[in-house]
């Protein structure tokens, strides 16, 4: 997988074992680390904590489970041993050599626990999302996603792009084993109907403002059930949120947050959305697009190594700015338009941003670049060059 599908991750993570004794690698199931990892460090030995016995091993004598390993190793799966990361620490402090020990694992919760109480200082945190466009377009042409929608229904989770296993059965297995294993890992959730009622439930919000009463009514928890459950698929790299922003103080603004699915094919499949054909007249086919945008937006940040700085804008009354990149006091403000044709109305909103320090571009599901004196336009398969710097 790692020849057919170069990550850019890699120059990010090899960089970062020149600086630190240990690199932490986390990121959603099933994204690729194991593949990275051990393509950047062909030479070190590999130990997934996933088995029973070496897990049993690493929790019953873990100093002599790290001795074997003097000059480094890649451990897989590590937060299945928490604890182990104490243990750890004493030995980069003994022998601070750069880039022994590389760290993966899927939880985000858990690692980054064990991780601030015991790694603080002493290992860099990188995080591998699943394929951008940027990386499906290493592919040769006949193996590209062909259509926008196509490229929507499909997400790009490595296995099915690899395997070429059908990508709606891959995700409904995906999301099966996601709550019957990993949700009874990161939290106590013993109704999993009801949090599998809740999920679908974000996903016909992807792109929307997030109302964290009335998602949690629908699903017939509480408001704090559903803020935790939705922390879970936080933790888990399922959604991510971006912040309201706003230009001025004294302006009345929306302060929710917007709710973003990292993957629009999982969100498709949560929909129901069986073939990229049932997208095409989707009533949520404008949202998937929007959160498939921000999400690219955001692998371009965190496989470089960076903070992915993703906000929106609304006023109560007027301007609306789906996609804030934030640089400095200005960055980028994105619109997300789904239609193939350019309409006036698509640059309505950017147009207000004349005369301030943020940079308009407007990317649409059309196949024309162009540079207007509003804002620079982006056809949708141009995310696979654009920077966001």
């Amino acid at each position: 997988m790692s020849t057919l599908f170069p990550r850019i991750l890699l120059g990010a993570l090899r960089d970062s074992a020149r600086h630190y004794p240990v690199v932490t690698v986390t990121g959603p199931r099933q994204s690729g680390k194991t593949t990275l990892c051990q393509a950047a460090f062909p030479d070190k030995p590999y130990v997934s904590l996933e088995p029973l016995d070496t897990r049993e091993f690493a929790r019953a004598d873990p100093r002599g489970f790290l001795a074997q390993y003097p000059d480094g190793v890649i451990l897989d799966e590590a937060q299945r041993v928490p604890d182990l990361f104490s243990y750890l620490q004493d030995v980069v402090d003994r022998d601070p050599r750069h880039g022994r020990f590389i760290v993966s694992g899927s939880e985000n919760l858990a690692l980054s626990q064990a991780i601030s109480q015991s790694l603080a200082g002493r290992t860099a945190m990188l995080v591998l999302m699943p394929f951008s466009l940027e990386e499906l377009w290493t592919l040769p042409a006949k193996d590209r996603p062909e259509s926008l929608d196509a490229t929507l229904w499909r997400g790009g989770y490595p296995r099915p792009w690899a395997t070429g296993i059908p990508v709606d059965r891959w995700l409904s297995d995906y999301f099966t084993t996601y709550i019957q294993r990993d949700v009874r890992q990161l939290s106590q959730i013993g109704d999993l109907e009801s949090f599998s009622r809740f999920v679908r439930l974000c996903a016909g919000r992807t792109g929307q403002e997030l109302n964290l009463s009335q998602l949690g009514s629908d699903a017939g928890v509480t408001h704090n059930t559903a803020r935790a459950w939705l922390g879970v698929l936080q933790a888990s790299y399922l959604v991510f949120l971006a912040p309201a922003a706003f230009r001025n103080v004294t302006k009345q603004i929306i302060k929710a947050p917007k709710l973003h699915f990292c993957d629009s094919g999982l969100a498709c499949s949560l929909l129901g959305i069986r073939s990229a054909e049932q997208l095409v007249t989707h009533p949520l086919r404008g949202a998937v697009f929007e959160s498939w945008v921000a999400s690219e937006i955001q692998k371009w940040h965190l496989h470089r190594g960076r903070l992915a700085p993703i906000q929106h804008y609304r006023e109560t009354r007027g301007v609306e700015i789906d996609i804030l990149v934030a640089q400095g006091s200005g960055g980028f403000a994105v619109e997300c338009k789904s239609g193939q044709t350019l309409q006036p109305a698509y640059f309505h909103n950017l147009k207000s941003l004349a005369d301030t320090p943020w940079r308009p571009r407007l990317v649409y599901g059309g196949d024309i670049a162009q540079q207007r004196a509003a804002c620079e336009v982006l056809p949708w398969r141009d995310l696979a060059s654009a920077a966001w710097d």
